[in-house]
This record gives C-alpha cells, structure tokens and sequence, in this order.
C-alpha cells in the first residue's frame, strides 16, 4: 500500500502558516508523506530570515511554493490584506492543481491522498474534490470564534450587523443608555456612531449555540461596519460554512478547555480534530527527532534570540512580555501610553516591537522613558515567543490575543493583559478573561494608568495565578500519550490511512 500523502498548504500569513508546519510535523512523525505549500513571496521571506536550509525539507518532507497572485507594488498598499485574500481565493486553483499533477507524476513520490488547508484557503478543497481527493481542514483560530462566524449570516438576517439606526434595535440602544444615564438624539444619531456609542458593548448575543452570552463587539471585529456590501464581513461569514466541505476539520485547541462550544460545533461538521496545542503536543506527545520536536515554526521575520539570555539574569515570574502579533499598527500616542505604563507598573519587561509596528515615523521609544526604565527594559524586533513564554521569568503576557497566542499562554500558563483588536481577537479576549479566568481587559483606549494597574493585576492576582497553572496542567494531559489530543491525532492519522507511530 502507498504511503499517504498529505498536500499542507496555510495561508501566507505567520498565523496559518507555523500551526499549519506543527500539524505537517506531526503527521510526518506517524509516517505520512508531506508536501507543504508556501506561496512563492513567503518562500523567499523564509529562505532570507531563517536560512535555504529552512526549506529544504528532510526524507518525506518537502516545501514547495506557487504565486499568489500578487505583483510587489500591490504589497505596499493600504489594502494589501484583502488583496491578498482576494488573490489567493481567485488565482491560486490552478497553481495548485498544477503542482497536485506534478507531484503525482514525480518518480519517488506517493500519489497525493489528502489535501490540507487553512481556513482562508478554502478554494483548495475544491481543487481536491475535482481532483477525487479526500480533504481536510485546519481553522487556525478558536472554536468560539469558529461558532460564532458561522452565526454571522443569523446576525445580518436579525438585523444586528451591518451597524445600522433601524427601528428596533436603535429603540433598544435607546433604553440601555438611558437607563445608564445617557441620552441620545434620535434626530443627529448616524449609523457610524453605533461604532462608539456602546451599543457593541451593551448588545448581548445570547443564542450562540455553545457560546456564553456574549457581546456583538466580541463577535469578530467584521461586525464593526455600517457598509453592507463589507468584504471582511462577508468573507467571515461565508468561510466557515465553506470549511463544512472538508472531510474532517482540524482546531488547535483541547477537549476540556472548548467542551461546550466543541459540543455544538459536532452537530456541523462530521468530523472534528482538536489536537492542540500544538507546541505542547509536538514536544509531549511522544514525536522523536529534533525536526519534530522543534515547535518553532517559519518565521517571515529575523528573529532575535539574545532576549533569552536576558532573561536567564531576571527573577523567576518577575517578566512582563509584550508582543502585538504580525499584524497589529499601533499609533506613536498608543506607544507611548503602553510605554509609561509598562514604566508605572514596576516590572522589568521584555518588549517585541516589529519594524513595521508603529504607524507613520517610528523614531524609537521617547528617550525620557528609556532612561527611566534602564537596567529593567529589553526592546527586540522579534523573538522566538513559544520559548519566551516558557521561560521562568515571564510573569504576564501583554497581548493581542491572536489565537496562537492565546494557546501558548494558556500552555505555558502565563496570565494575560489583553489588548484585541482583529477579527477573532475579541472573542479569544472574551474567553481569557471571563471564562477560563487567566487575563484582564485593556480598554480599545490606551492609557497608561490602565496599563500599569492591569499589569500589576495581571502579575499579583493569585486566582488568575492558578487559573492560568490549571490550564497549563490541563494542556499538558490533554498532549501527552493517553489524553484527549494525543488521542485525537492518532484518529486522524488512521483517517488518513495509516497506522499511527509507523516510521517511514
């Protein structure tokens, strides 16, 4: 029988493409035949920060690469995410079956007999179907934010999104701010002001099946819009249903730690994988060899590893890290609150700032504040931010809440300040801080004295403390032979027909 072989493709950005890597390792370890499919702009990216050697594959492990599309000028614009999406979801098929074909006429390779997207790739599912090729599907945010994108067309249907002044809701806006001693005049109210006026706070979606009542702005950041025809919004309502098409749908999460919302999701799709996470499951559920036990994925940025020897000199959980994730742009005057808060809170800290993190001119931290907090503030451009959290110092993590980020603070069992500000970011903050108990909230509004009280909170609360140990020892079950993801990756190995732990 031919070994299976497993076409992994993410979308080209650094949140699909590392957990896309850690399931292309695992499944390489029990035996599976791996093709991973970069665009041909990340290939380079990769090959320029991490080496050619990060892309040259090891025996049943290759990368390939095909265009997105796009030229470089359209990289520069304003508009580049949703060119991107655009690009890839109408100009990628063919590159792709292309590549399909060739690898199946190559002497030495196994026919393709999975094709394994990202969400975002969904047109690959398409291609494998008028292929005759089974599929699945990895979704690289939460099970939560999953749910609720698939309610989303019910939101527009119900009238809450897009932001709109209509009779009935505006009437219920009306009652919630007078009743907290605001008022509104029916005769100025725009739509555009729905965006500030509470109402995304104050409107509880309670019908969200496995969802705790919740509020519509932390729904998904694609509800903020008064435009109907809005691209983000109608994308992140179509793109879950697409994923139903996959033969099995793969989440970076664990049983325990989603069970409600998992429960729900199964009566949507046939087959669910929650195998995370990753990194905890790639270094304890029992993969051997360097190249699988390495949860570090293909960085599209240098990464700076001298922070680590920095904080072998500090305290143990004295640390506070910052790191916005690849795509949040913070303003000079949102720095600089951030700045003199983390200087106010007390604690030595380690900062992640991107080149490209600050709008406009970045000319550095204001001097004033990098005499301060001399001797007790490391700044780096990126870091390796699995074995950052992990390290004994770190204390808190002052965070975007992208989803792989969330996981590994839940798995390294370092409480949150969470800063949301995209898409699923806002769910995942929900999450952090009023369900599993390990974060507190900043304000969409940064300001200092904020920033410093919730740090000092974040790092001396003792029942966020142990939410955050529970999880992290629930995490560990969960990946290490015996528990539920552990378990559930073998599942979808024998899916893809081959006996698990076999070797190549």
């Amino acid at each position: 029988m031919a070994r299976p072989h497993a076409v992994v493709m993410p979308y080209p950005g650094a949140g699909n493409i590392n957990p896309a890597l850690q399931i292309a390792k695992l499944l390489h370890h029990h035996g599976v035949y791996i093709t991973f499919v970069n665009s041909e702009h990340n290939h380079r990216l990769v090959q320029d920060t991490e080496g050619a050697d990060a892309v040259l594959g090891r025996d049943g492990f290759r990368f390939e690469a095909i265009p997105d599309g796009l030229s470089e000028a359209d990289r520069g614009k304003q508009d580049y995410g949703q060119k991107l999406l655009v690009s890839t979801t109408t100009r990628c098929a063919g590159p792709l079956r292309d590549l399909i074909e060739r690898l199946n006429g190559t002497p030495g390779v196994p026919p393709v007999t999975c094709v394994l997207p990202t969400g975002m790739m969904t047109f690959a599912l398409g291609v494998a179907r008028d292929l005759g090729i089974p599929s699945m599907v990895l979704w690289c945010a939460g099970a939560a934010s999953l749910m609720a994108h698939m309610r989303m067309q019910d939101l527009k249907e119900r009238g809450y999104v897009p932001l709109k002044g209509n009779h009935y809701h505006f009437t219920r806006i009306l009652l919630l701010f007078t009743t907290h001693r605001h008022s509104i005049d029916p005769g100025r109210h725009t739509d555009e002001s729905f965006l500030t006026n509470g109402y995304l706070d104050k409107t509880i979606i309670d019908w969200i099946p496995g969802v705790p009542p919740i509020s519509l702005g932390d729904v998904s950041s694609f509800v903020r819009t008064t435009d109907p025809d809005d691209f983000g919004l109608a994308f992140g309502a179509s793109e879950p249903s697409k994923c139903t098409k996959a033969g099995g749908l793969i989440l970076n999460t664990f049983e325990d730690l989603d069970a409600d919302v998992l429960a729900a999701l199964r009566s949507e799709y046939t087959h669910i994988y929650t195998v995370g996470p990753l990194g905890t499951l790639l270094r304890h559920g029992g993969a051997t060899g360097s190249y699988c036990t390495d949860s570090t994925g293909l960085s599209l940025w240098k990464q700076n590893a001298e922070c680590l020897g920095w904080l072998d000199t500090q305290e143990a959980g004295s640390v506070v890290y910052i790191n916005f994730g690849s795509h949040t742009l913070m303003t000079p005057e949102q720095l600089a609150e951030f700045a003199w808060g983390l200087a106010a809170s007390g604690h030595p800290f380690l900062w992640s700032i991107r080149d490209d993190n600050v709008v406009r001119s970045f000319g550095g931290l204001p001097p004033a504040f990098v005499a301060e907090t001399a001797g007790r503030c490391h700044v780096t451009t990126w870091c390796p931010q699995e074995q950052v959290l992990r390290h004994p110092a770190v204390g808190c993590f002052l965070t975007h809440n992208g989803w792989n980020s969330t996981c590994e603070s839940l798995a390294a069992g370092v409480p949150m300040v969470c800063w949301p500000g995209f898409a699923d970011q806002y769910t995942n903050c929900k999450y952090a801080c009023e369900v599993w108990g390990v974060g507190v909230r900043l304000d969409a509004e940064v300001r200092r004295e904020q920033v410093a009280v919730h740090v000092r909170e974040a790092m001396g609360s003792e029942e966020i403390k142990a939410s955050a140990a529970r999880w992290k020892t629930e995490a560990l079950v969960a990946c290490c032979p015996g528990g539920s993801s552990y378990e559930n990756l073998l599942s979808m190995v024998r899916a893809l027909g081959i006996s698990p732990n076999s070797e190549a």
